[in-house]
């Protein structure tokens, strides 16, 4: 695995570093600048080592090919790289960062060759360009040929093989030059592989969210690591039918009853055995304890773990030495549905002896706003690629190709 660390004779060279900038935005404004400072340290890295850097990132969705031309435009002007520029340039103060409203073409081309060496050009949104998500061949051919090197630091972004994740990387590392993973990638290949080999144990895993079927590799793959994992979440419910429970209104899956029937045979697999419902999800005007739950009556839907479970769930993950926890208990987001999720954030950080991961996603949003974030061993960056990475025995598309 070729590292930031290993990079030499990058002075005055220019590298392309593929960040993480897909930040939350409301309107014109970032609402939370995680992902910006997330990737300082490697910007301020190869700084210091007198490169030229060409900062790539995604910034949400475009639809290409699904809607006309006038809502990719719209979708555009949403998702503006031009918003992240100044967040950008505050956090790099001293630094001569700039900005280009391009991503092909003589514009790109011309600021990227005026780039001095410690100088920074943020790059408008790759999704701009339609054959990013399609790893074009030409489009990868272009950027590469505008710079000397690459780094990867975007880990959100490494389960998938697009241009500026692949692509660009391919190439260049065809070509001999330099190709390395940033800090950030390196810190979550690091402690994700721990998850991956998954040779301590006690291991726990916990998952929650709303489908078993989202689940279905990353469960494959646990239950032949994990001595127990703990389903929360819309998802328990798929499980609790397959095994004869009366859920009427709650989400399940059918279509997976029988898999989760299998899953359940392995006895690894621990299910809530009360729940927190509500008489509907938005509008709903009573909330009740349900503590049989294999009966949760028609016209309630199960919203969180029970205070039951959340004691259950306590217990064994008191006795695990490596936790992996993704998807959140329960609708956490209010306030009336919450507590199961504290309780799994509490349990984990009170365990002193284990090293615990969380994979991103939900999770990690929980466990910041609930002010646990900074208790855990790590917490990943990316959530889709964090269960990827555990589903493929830690290959992921944007670190293979580094080598």
């Amino acid at each position: 695995m070729h590292t930031i660390d290993e990079l030499k004779g990058i002075n005055g060279k220019k590298i392309l570093v593929r960040v993480d900038f897909n930040v939350p935005l409301k309107g014109e404004e970032v609402r939370d600048d995680n992902r910006v400072v997330a990737a300082l340290p490697t910007i301020r890295k190869l700084l210091s080592e007198g490169a030229a850097l060409v900062l790539m990132s995604h910034l949400g969705k475009i639809k290409w090919g699904k809607v006309d031309d006038a809502e990719i435009e719209k979708q555009k002007a949403k998702n503006n790289m031009a918003f992240v520029y100044p967040v950008l340039a505050k956090h790099l103060e001293g630094v001569t960062v700039k900005f280009v409203n391009a991503t092909h073409g003589e514009e790109l081309k011309n600021a990227i060759a005026e780039l001095k060496a410690g100088e920074v050009l943020l790059v408008q949104n790759t999704r701009y360009e339609k054959g990013e998500s399609k790893n074009s061949k030409e489009l990868s051919a272009e950027w590469a040929s505008y710079v000397d090197g690459f780094v990867m630091d975007a880990f959100g972004s490494a389960h998938r093989a697009h241009a500026s994740t692949y692509g660009v990387p391919e190439i260049l590392k065809a070509e001999g030059k330099p190709v390395a993973l940033g800090y950030l990638m390196e810190k979550e290949v690091k402690n994700l592989g721990a998850c991956v080999k998954g040779d301590v144990h006690p291991y726990i895993a916990i998952l929650g969210g709303f489908k078993v079927s989202d689940k279905i590799k990353v469960i494959d793959s646990l239950l032949g690591k994990c001595d127990k994992i703990l389903i929360g979440g819309a998802m328990a419910y798929t499980f609790i039918k397959a095994l004869g429970g009366s859920v009427p209104s709650c989400p399940v899956e059918d279509d997976q009853l029988e898999y989760a029937r299998k899953c359940y045979e392995s006895g690894k697999i621990v299910l809530p055995v009360d729940n927190i419902a509500a008489n509907g999800f938005d509008n709903y005007t009573k909330i009740v304890t349900i503590s049989d739950n294999k009966v949760i009556p028609e016209g309630y839907e199960g919203l969180d773990i029970g205070p039951k479970t959340a004691e259950i769930f306590a217990n064994e993950i008191a006795k695990a030495k490596l936790i992996f926890w993704n998807g959140p208990m329960g609708v956490f987001e209010d306030d009336n549905f919450q507590a199961g999720t504290k309780a799994v954030c509490k349990a984990i950080t009170e365990n002193k002896e284990a090293f615990s991961v969380i994979g991103g996603g939900d999770s990690a949003a929980a466990a910041k706003q609930f002010g646990y974030a900074d208790k855990f061993s790590h917490v990943s960056t990316g959530g889709g690629a964090s269960l990827e990475m555990i589903e493929n025995d830690g290959h992921l598309p944007g670190i293979d190709v580094i080598g």
